[in-house]
């Protein structure tokens, strides 16, 4: 099954079908969202005094709750709510980039799910492929439910894209800050029972593939891990420059446990194994 990568334009500057290509995971160049630095001065200036990743922790955690009001659960899952309830004994939910992470942990086809897929084709173009089922065709049930979703005001709210552009680049920052010391690329895996989110485009050997995955895909960067998961183990040179997310980015979050990665999709070149 073959479909169109994405829209024609994004907000990186790079052709959508260029950035979803062998080609460019190959030599990637930097993903920059231009807008993020122009406006969240203040946050740059507070990383550039920080003298290791629990510094630079600290100032986002700081950023993201002055800047969108986060309740105290919202910012660290292991923190308790700070401020009385109004005296109705309610209390007013803002989307949270934490939240989209645990439900992308329970269902990555759930509405959180839909979201963060919806910032992808916002910000890089590209499309899912894969909501619960195939998106074959456009409009097509999958896709009308991921439409649906991506725009419900439940987790679409609290300028949550905005959130995410954050996360992003933070992310790119710590990567280039403090882990990979100029590298380019870090070996990741996926396990897999059947390859039906994953589209297998060209058999290039006996172990070697092309790849398509979805928008947005779940990786981890230990292959015990991966073996949890399928009898099929894939095996992806993944570059820097489309990671959203990793497991030491944050000390505590929802993808504690797997050493999870999230990953921007497009076509990749990959080593398949069988257990």
């Amino acid at each position: 099954m073959r479909r169109p990568l994405g829209h024609s334009s994004n907000m990186v500057g790079l052709p959508t079908a260029v950035l979803a290509s062998p080609l460019f995971n190959a030599r990637p160049i930097a993903l920059d969202l231009p807008h993020v630095r122009a406006t969240c001065g203040a946050l740059f200036e507070m990383l550039g005094e920080a003298e290791d990743m629990a510094d630079a922790v600290t100032a986002f955690h700081a950023y993201m709750a002055a800047t969108f009001c986060l309740e105290a659960e919202q910012r660290d899952p292991l923190d308790k709510p700070g401020r009385k309830r109004p005296d109705d004994g309610t209390r007013r939910f803002r989307s949270s980039y934490l939240r989209l992470l645990k439900g992308w942990v329970f269902d990555s086809a759930s509405p959180e799910g839909a979201v963060l897929k919806g910032w992808v084709e916002s910000r890089f173009g590209l499309l899912p492929t894969w909501h619960g089922e195939p998106i074959t065709h456009i409009p097509c049930p999958a896709w009308v439910r991921y439409v649906e979703q991506k725009m419900s005001s439940r987790f679409h709210g609290n300028s949550i894209h905005c959130q995410l552009d954050l996360v992003f680049t933070f992310c790119q920052w710590m990567l280039a800050r403090f882990v990979l010391n100029g590298r380019q690329h870090i070996t990741l895996y996926r396990g897999v029972n059947a390859m039906g989110e994953d589209q297998v485009l060209e058999r290039r050997g006996k172990r070697e593939a092309l790849v398509r995955f979805n928008s947005l895909t779940s990786f981890t960067g230990e292959r015990e891990i991966a073996d949890c998961f399928g009898d099929k183990i894939l095996t992806v040179q993944v570059p820097v420059t489309k990671i959203l997310f990793f497991d030491k980015l944050l000390p505590r979050h929802p993808l504690k446990g797997e050493a999870e990665y999230l990953v921007i999709g497009g076509d990749y070149d990959v080593e398949m194994a069988t257990l």
